[in-house]
């Protein structure tokens, strides 16, 4: 393979423009996070609105992000060939459109339908996002960037489960939607505004270009990168389904409003926002000293979180289940920057986009998309009460555990994986 050079300079954004990149793509990964969890703030009323039960939510937040899933790849192969700033400029005001539609919804269908499209534009977010971030910063700078990144999904989800909650409380549970697609639209002009590098245009040795499909080939041929993939899907059956289901637990097991529900959420939530940066910070020290440590921070902490889950449910998050939940939120959020840098780690040039777009696909197609449904439906075979959602999220935790072993078996090829692209350099754009 060979990769087209051009003569523009070497990529290096500035100060400035790192700055700019890292503040805009976090806050829009912070509105698109709003805007996921805003669902699962309002699933109460929203049931008793709309005379659902636990299955029917769960195929709502299934299908969403399904949608992102299947969005994820071509929308990410775009970002390599085209633009970052401009896909994730337009992808950010689609996902906001959409977002304001769903809170038009008055039935089931007219629910489902927005929310689902709410995922196509949410799918192209993440790999121009990473790209862009990963490529402003050094590779040893690049865990503390992606953590600082990262931070904003805690912080995503905080604000969605409380001004959801609040709002919903206040206004009825469509409003929220209505008033958090504002912001995205704003962020999403501003990202325009970005400097981006240059396309790397991915070629044969001949001179033709590399098709979709041997674009993924190749990225499959990295081993550390297919332990990860594997990893990241089974880990999310845990943290999706976390996500999607917590607020709805607390409001049962505490019986308390959809408020007070999501409002517990906070210091959960807020530990988490800690997570991100401490994680991305451990794994660039741990790097310098082995570049194994990368591997180690996610591998290690996804499984505590795991443990730390499984035993707040068996409390009912109250007391030392409280004491739990908050740590499950600081341990496994540490692991996001860390895959974050991994992906850019050990993709090739051309294929920044689309690394991330294969780890949002994977995140959802294998395991953590699913898990709105299934906990949903275990839920409803069990009786919908409190203890019934709680053995359901007890037994999406094993996906956790799942995942950190992958995470260990990728950390053996990662050194020789990110070596092979090493020589690789990004150009600006003219």
């Amino acid at each position: 393979m060979a990769i087209e050079s051009g003569d523009s300079k070497q990529y290096k954004t500035g100060k400035g423009a790192s700055v700019y990149i890292i503040i805009i793509c976090t806050l829009l990964y912070m509105v698109n996070y709003m805007d996921r969890q805003v669902v699962a703030a309002v699933v109460e009323p929203m049931k008793a609105a709309l005379n659902l039960n636990d299955g029917d939510v769960g195929v709502l937040g299934t299908v969403f992000l399904l949608s992102i899933a299947l969005f994820s790849f071509p929308v990410a192969y775009l970002v390599d060939r085209w633009s970052r700033r401009k896909a994730i400029g337009i992808m950010a005001l689609l996902w906001s459109a959409f977002t304001f539609l769903t809170g038009k919804a008055t039935s089931y269908w007219t629910l489902l339908i927005p929310r689902s499209l709410v995922g196509v534009g949410e799918a192209g977010f993440s790999s121009g996002g990473t790209a862009m971030v990963g490529a402003a910063y050094s590779s040893k700078a690049r865990g503390a960037a992606m953590g600082v990144f990262n931070m904003s999904i805690p912080l995503g989800v905080a604000l969605g489960s409380v001004l959801g909650g609040t709002i919903a409380k206040a206004s009825g549970w469509q409003a929220p939607f209505l008033v958090f697609a504002i912001p995205g639209i704003i962020l999403g002009i501003l990202a325009f505004f970005m400097r981006d590098y240059k396309t790397v245009q991915h070629t044969h040795e001949s001179g033709a270009r590399v098709t979709f499909l041997q674009s993924l080939k190749k990225l499959f041929q990295i081993p550390s990168l297919v332990w990860v993939l594997v990893g990241y899907g089974l880990a999310n059956i845990m943290a999706m389904s976390f996500l999607f289901w917590t607020p709805a637990f607390i409001g049962r097991a505490w019986g308390v409003d959809v408020a007070a529900a999501n409002t517990v959420m906070v210091p959960i939530v807020l530990a988490a926002i800690v997570g991100s940066p401490v994680g991305g910070i451990l794994a660039d020290v741990w790097f310098k000293k082995n570049p194994r440590g990368r591997l180690y921070i996610p591998a290690i902490t996804i499984i505590l979180s795991a443990i730390c889950m499984a035993g707040a449910l068996y409390f009912q998050m109250k007391g030392i289940g409280m004491a739990l939940i908050v740590a499950y939120g600081v341990l496994n959020v540490m692991a996001l920057p860390c895959l974050s840098a991994i992906s850019q780690d050990v993709a090739p040039a051309a294929q920044k986009g689309l690394v991330w777009g294969l780890m949002v696909f994977c995140m959802y197609v294998f395991g953590g998309g699913w898990s709105p449904y299934l906990v949903g439906a275990i839920s409803d075979s069990l009786g919908q009460g409190a203890q019934a959602l709680g053995t359901a999220l007890t037994i999406a935790s094993i996906g956790g555990v799942l995942g950190g072993i992958c995470y260990f078996m990728a950390s053996r090829p990662y050194p020789a994986d990110m070596e092979k692209v090493r020589h690789e350099q990004l150009m600006a754009e003219k």
